[in-house]
């Protein structure tokens, strides 16, 4: 990790550039505000605080990590990294500067669109935002990179209608073992709600299909027992008849798995989801075994993208509302930051709210 005085970081804008407006997002990553250009006032932007306090000396390998990642991912649907930007060092401690990562601005992310119940996404504009949420991972997958925090308060959507993923605080670069060998990542990622059950048994060596089961509807579980409970619950008990090898999984024979739990995703969902080929989207996206979980090219090719209504442009429906909607203003009790809400047998609300 490289010191402070062997960084002169010539290429970082003063933080001073910016004027911030309103503080959008806070969580273990940091601070995130939406700030003007001074020089260009029609100018918007989002700051991303990098946290230094744990750093006894250089920048933080998360976020150096995240900055090489969003240089390689150049694409419509990812955030665009602009700059990054410091503030002056104190005369007290001359290599302690804070440091911000400078992105377009996007007025409003998933979880702020679906906590507002003003805000009706018809079929059609659920299709435009999956195809967009699709071809973004069939985009950072195809270049080896992993997000590894799915969850709808990382997707951005702009008043535009354009869906960017953001937040690559947790993601990294993957590789496809070779002979035999095993890769040996950290399990301990993607938001509980998210996590598939292949990090939540232990499993190191994955790939892809992590992400793509965070594309799929949530479930809201307490701990990491309770939300296997809820899978189990919902996709059927995990056994290795339906999943081969997953008895070898580090944690199978230490965790309460439920039992005789038949599958019934369509039928839970159908209450919700009306629309026939999404229900058996959405039943292929929580396939208990990664090995065959959709990936992204198979999803963008499912029928639910080619029968009617078509994909249909969210810039009219968006133009209606025009307060910026985030999951950090949303009301207390539809923040993620709270503590999750004691589960009912079909609190699957996002599923009521989008579809």
């Amino acid at each position: 990790m490289a010191k402070y005085d062997d960084l002169k970081f010539p290429y970082c804008q003063p933080e001073t550039k910016y004027e911030k407006v309103l503080k959008i997002g806070q969580g273990t990553f940091g601070e995130v505000f939406k700030a003007k250009d001074k020089q260009n006032r029609n100018k918007l932007v989002a700051m991303k605080k990098v946290l230094m306090e744990n750093e006894k000396e250089g920048f933080p390998i998360t976020a150096l990590r995240e900055i090489k990642i969003l240089q390689l991912l150049k694409h419509d649907n990812v955030v665009d990294l602009i700059e990054i930007c410091r503030t002056t060092a104190s005369p007290y401690n001359r290599y302690k500067s804070t440091f911000y990562l400078v992105f377009e601005f996007c007025e409003h992310d998933l979880a702020g669109l679906l906590s507002n119940a003003n805000v009706k996404f018809k079929l059609a504009e659920i299709k435009k935002v999956m195809s967009q949420l699709l071809n973004g991972l069939f985009f950072i997958h195809s270049n080896k990179i992993l997000h590894r925090d799915m969850k709808a308060a990382n997707i951005l959507i702009t008043k535009h209608g354009v869906l960017k993923l953001a937040d690559f605080g947790l993601a990294r670069a993957f590789s496809h073992p070779k002979h035999g060998q095993a890769n040996r990542y950290t399990n301990r990622v993607v938001t509980l709600w998210y996590r598939p059950p292949e990090l939540l048994l232990g499993e190191r060596n994955y790939g892809p299909a992590i992400d793509m089961w965070g594309a799929g509807p949530i479930m809201q579980g307490n701990t990491e027992q309770h939300q296997l409970q809820l899978i189990s619950q919902l996709c059927g008990s995990i056994k290795p008849d339906v999943w081969p090898g997953v008895e070898k999984l580090d944690l199978y024979e230490k965790l309460e798995l439920p039992k005789g739990q038949k599958r019934k995703v369509k039928e839970r969902l159908e209450a919700y989801v009306k629309d026939k080929p999404a229900l058996e989207l959405l039943d292929k996206l929580l396939t208990l075994n990664p090995a065959k979980r959709l990936d992204s090219d198979t999803a963008l090719n499912h029928d639910f993208f080619w029968v009617a209504p078509e994909p249909e442009d969210l810039t009219q429906m968006l133009s209606r509302h025009t307060t910026s909607m985030f999951e950090y203003l949303a009301p207390p009790r539809r923040r993620g930051q709270q503590p999750p809400p004691k589960p009912a047998p079909n609190n699957d609300h996002h599923f009521e709210r989008i579809f």
